[in-house]
């Protein structure tokens, strides 16, 4: 086994066992066999050992998150998604904490591999119409509170027993950024233009149309995604723009002239 391979062995066994969620390079050394200027040699601070620590132990987790098959159901999958990010939390607390509150000189590579991999299950929800915001906007939200609702339990045990509080918080957010499917026999949820922009959006990712050149998606992207950032407010009239009507004249009584027949 490498020096590096023992290293990171000998801090991941130290991390797990501290009470205080701490370790000592000396005490890594120690552990591994080898001298203390070698983990700055391989690793160049204590910062870049415990972000490589983090990556060797979520590795596990994201593994199984990647091999997992995804369900005919996306919104499922995002509901059993968090449930895993917070029991692995619950399982290894110690190497949540540096997940969630990472040094300040490295972050881990984890954490962006978690967030690619909420942000494709979100994109799968969309595609399905289902999702009320932009992807990328419900997975900062959605991972947010996953993580601060771990951090939670790990900080104040006694807060709510198991993961009730979690299982709670996670149907208030999804509750949030999801459009709630029509119970048999009610009223269908109203199809607004964000939601239809947030949906298409999704499918056109998912399936470019050759119809359109790539200039020509990647106007129409614009536009989705301006469509999906709209806050619904009613821009204010100038007077600069009229309503035109059906029969091809304006609200004010003038016509609508052609100007590609002049």
């Amino acid at each position: 086994m490498s020096n590096r391979s023992l290293i990171l062995e000998a801090a991941t066994e130290l991390l797990e066992a501290s009470p205080t969620g701490d370790v000592a390079t000396r005490g890594v050394a120690e552990k591994a066999g080898v001298r203390q200027p070698v983990i700055y040699r391989l690793f160049g601070d204590k910062d870049t050992l415990l972000a490589a620590v983090v990556d060797r132990g979520f590795a596990r987790y994201l593994a199984a998150k990647r091999g997992a098959e995804p369900t005919a159901d996306p919104v499922a999958d995002l509901r059993r998604g968090w449930d895993q990010h917070t029991q692995f939390a619950l399982e290894h607390p110690n190497l949540y904490r540096l997940i969630a509150a990472p040094g300040p000189a490295c972050v881990p590579k984890a954490i962006e591999e978690m967030h690619a991999l909420l942000h494709a299950t979100l994109e799968r929800v969309a595609q399905a119409g289902r999702l009320a915001v932009e992807p990328g906007r419900a997975a900062d939200i959605v991972i947010s509170a996953n993580t601060g609702v771990a951090l939670t339990l790990l900080t104040r045990p006694g807060t709510r027993p198991g993961t009730d509080l979690s299982a709670r918080v996670r149907d208030v957010v999804l509750a949030g950024v999801l459009i709630s499917e029509a119970s048999t026999g009610g009223p269908c949820p109203p199809v607004t233009t964000r939601r239809a922009a947030t949906t298409l959006a999704a499918l056109l990712r998912c399936e470019p149309p050759c119809a359109l050149s790539p200039a020509e998606r990647a106007l129409l992207a614009e536009w989705l995604t301006r469509l999906t950032d709209d806050d619904g407010a009613t821009p204010a009239d100038d007077g600069s723009r009229t309503e035109s009507r059906a029969d091809g004249s304006r609200a004010d009584g003038s016509r609508i002239t052609d100007r590609s027949t002049t």
